[in-house]
């Protein structure tokens, strides 16, 4: 896009998430209830967990903005390019499957919406500044390990 650029980009889709997640809480829409949905929504903050502890204090920002220092290909990054993403898609699709209704399925929509343009900006920054990035994508899943 002319004049918009992939930073900007994916703070407009950031802002879009956290609104979505926020109206799924309003609706009281983005817990779980049963020992499943509980369970997989605490190994998703686990995954989110254990993607921070591997890429330390660099990974918090709220643009897709590449950081300083190597490319971490260690932790859960060895499996998948998008951990912590990967995460939230799994804890916000839980309870909408759990208070399943049509307006909640549309704030998961533009959720999953949201994730793919930031990890598509994203990606596309990572490939202008490590040149081993495309080689890494080609090994490791974007989203889940082995299929997406």
């Amino acid at each position: 896009m002319v004049g918009v650029s992939l930073k900007t980009i994916s703070i407009v889709a950031t802002a879009i998430l956290i609104a979505c997640a926020v109206a799924l809480l309003l609706r009281h829409s983005l817990f779980g209830a049963g020992l499943v949905s509980i369970s997989l929504q605490i190994a998703g903050l686990l995954l989110v967990l254990w993607a921070r502890l591997t890429f330390g204090m660099r990974s918090f920002h709220f643009a897709a903005n590449p950081t300083e220092g190597p490319l971490i290909t260690s932790g859960p990054y060895r499996y998948i390019r998008n951990p912590i993403y990967a995460a939230v898609w799994l804890v916000s699709w839980t309870g909408i499957a759990v208070h399943w209704s049509l307006t909640n399925a549309l704030l998961g929509l533009l959720i999953l919406a949201a994730l793919i343009v930031t990890i598509f900006c994203e990606e596309l920054l990572l490939r202008h500044k490590y040149p081993e990035y495309r080689n890494y994508a080609q090994r490791t899943s974007r989203l889940i390990p082995y299929l997406l």
